[in-house]
């Protein structure tokens, strides 16, 4: 489906009517600074929250709860008649909501997907409330800090990249003519969620999506800052050692599996990610 890329100073009928319609039957993923301060808001371990109101292993929120608008069930967290119940910890999915966003060249662009204005489909009455902008809309929806998040976590996306890559190419493993590594790059980024996450190990998992640190809505970049930390010294203390072409393998696809993963949690494709990232590798010598 096409785009529509939005300018700032555009006026769209943003005000919602509050029908709850866009609770019923979407896709809201998170990262994992989104899980720790919703678990927060719901008063119990970022575990729970995971295991009890997640799937993908924690990286998309579940839509589980009762039948509602077109036949579509309920996001695990609407309750009928009041709406989110931990509205004030929403994911920026919901906050950005019908509205999208990328980076594109450095720049963060908003759009929302089609010709038609999407709330028009189930909620025509916006269409009799107040206008605002783009920018409006944004500063509404206090969406500053959990773009804060979203950004730094897209960060380390690359940052584990970057690790996988000097995993590869810096320690003599693509020299040995090594194509193993590159393959198994490709065939994860088809891997579903669950398989990354079985891939990984039990230990990966938690630490990826459920750091043991303590969620600060007003201070979302700390707490990426100290995740980063965390997930490189285990990183190094894992795999600091790896010294034969057997370690290196298998130190090189683990940290890529986390990558992966990590980029399905923040909106970012696989399958994309890994062909870049693969042709980047075979023009420095790693072989497919």
């Amino acid at each position: 489906m096409q785009n529509t890329i939005l300018k700032l100073s555009d006026e769209l009928p943003l005000t919602c009517s509050r029908a709850g319609n866009c609770c019923h039957g979407n896709k809201v993923l998170l990262n994992p600074w989104e899980l720790a301060c919703l678990a927060y808001e719901k008063k119990i371990s970022a575990s729970e929250f995971r295991n009890s109101y997640t799937e993908w292993c924690g990286v998309r929120l579940l839509f589980n709860g009762a039948v509602g608008y077109n036949g579509k069930q309920a996001c695990a967290q609407y309750a009928e008649g009041t709406g989110c119940s931990i509205h004030i910890a929403r994911p920026l999915a919901c906050r950005l909501f019908p509205l999208g966003r990328q980076i594109q060249n450095g720049e963060t662009v908003y759009m929302h997907q089609g010709g038609t204005f999407p709330c028009l489909e189930g909620c025509n009455e916006v269409l009799n409330l107040p206008y605002c902008s783009v920018t409006e809309y944004l500063v509404g929806q206090q969406t500053e800090r959990w773009e804060v998040a979203q950004n730094t976590y897209l960060e380390l996306v690359q940052q584990l990249a970057d690790i996988a890559f000097e995993l590869l190419l810096d320690s003599g493993l693509a020299a040995s003519g090594d194509k193993k590594t590159l393959q198994q790059w490709r065939v994860m980024a088809n891997e579903t969620p669950e398989q990354l996450a079985e891939r990984m190990g039990e230990k990966w998992l938690d630490l990826l999506t459920i750091p043991n640190l303590q969620p600060d809505i007003l201070r979302p970049q700390l707490f990426c800052e100290q995740h980063i930390i965390l997930l490189q010294e285990e990183l190094q203390a894992t795999f600091g050692n790896a010294q034969t072409m057997k370690e290196l393998q298998e130190a090189a696809i683990q940290v890529m599996a986390l990558a992966l993963l990590l980029a399905i949690a923040v909106g970012a494709e696989p399958r994309s990610l890994i062909s870049h990232w693969i042709d980047i590798a075979k023009s420095n010598g790693a072989q497919e």
